[in-house]
């Protein structure tokens, strides 16, 4: 996939070099500079130019990046496509589909089920973050690496047993859990910091949002069993699965942002109607719109 952006340099950015406007303006990394120098092309009013050359008032710049994807082996269904353009790709993931092939899960993974997609586009398979496997809702693909730096704010929405409290902040480290190599456990490991707020409770249960400031594996799932109130579904962590048997835990919204696409784009996702079913009260007694904090 070659992808080429094109910007005219302003009054404010007279005798930049091209490194600090990519960097300071645009919001671009060091490594997309560096893709630039050995796998793209940089042009200043149609010239050839490197990153130190500088750029006055009026000057077009142009910056191309030059990518072929990946003949990974498809496998499965590809899973419904929430959001497309140029730049992004968001999926609604289903539950049971790791990200990545893992031991147990070579054959089932988004990789694998995105695979024909990623090809027709020839695009890389590029995740902005992961889901657990049984984490549903949306996962967004950069289909290049200026969109793989954008700015993210992600919601969730999980089902929690008990009646949380109204909101707070947990903000307990999470490291593996001693003689494992999956789970996760509170108190010790690096920082990780979760806010919540109840949206509704049907005497049994809370439906929960979620914003991460940290972004640990498992981390909804291991904060929320730290404090009494495990996801329903999730076993792992203490949850019931009485009702329910995979975690009620989904990526509703994501929010990316990025300056050098000049993007503002929102994605949204939801439980599906089973699983909704299994909470009738939980679900009917929720109307407001879902907090962004």
């Amino acid at each position: 996939m070659t992808r080429t952006l094109r910007f005219t340099a302003a009054p404010e950015q007279e005798g930049q070099d091209i490194r600090t406007f990519a960097r300071r303006t645009l919001g671009f990394s060091a490594s997309v500079l560096k893709e630039l120098k050995y796998n793209g092309e940089i042009l200043k009013n149609g010239s050839p130019c490197v990153s130190t050359d500088r750029i006055f008032a009026g000057d077009t710049l142009s910056l191309t990046l030059y990518e072929h994807g990946r003949d990974d082996e498809q496998i499965g269904q590809t899973p419904p496509i929430l959001y497309e353009d140029e730049d992004f790709l968001a999926f609604d993931k289903p539950a049971g589909m790791p990200v990545y092939p893992t031991p147990g899960h070579d054959r089932d993974s988004l990789l694998n089920a995105s695979a024909e997609k990623c090809r027709e586009e020839d695009m890389r398979f590029r995740p902005l973050y992961r889901l657990d496997r049984d984490t549903t809702g949306v996962l967004v693909l950069a289909k290049n690496r200026f969109a793989a730096g954008a700015a993210l704010k992600k919601i969730y929405l999980a089902v929690c047993e008990g009646k949380t409290e109204e909101s707070g902040e947990i903000a307990s480290p999470i490291g593996l859990k001693e003689g494992h190599r999956i789970q996760r456990t509170t108190g010790g490991g690096q920082p990780a910091q979760t806010f919540y707020r109840r949206l509704a409770f049907d005497g049994e249960h809370s439906l929960v949002a979620f914003r991460l400031a940290t972004g640990r594996t498992h981390q909804i799932r291991v904060h929320m069993a730290s404090v009494g109130h495990p996801v329903a579904g999730d076993d792992l962590y203490g949850g019931s699965t009485k009702t329910v048997d995979r975690q009620m835990l989904c990526c509703v919204k994501v929010e990316i942002q990025s300056v050098g696409l000049r993007k503002a784009v929102s994605v949204c996702a939801d439980f599906s109607g089973q699983q909704k079913r299994l909470f009738p009260r939980l679900f009917s007694d929720f109307s407001a719109e879902i907090p962004l904090f």
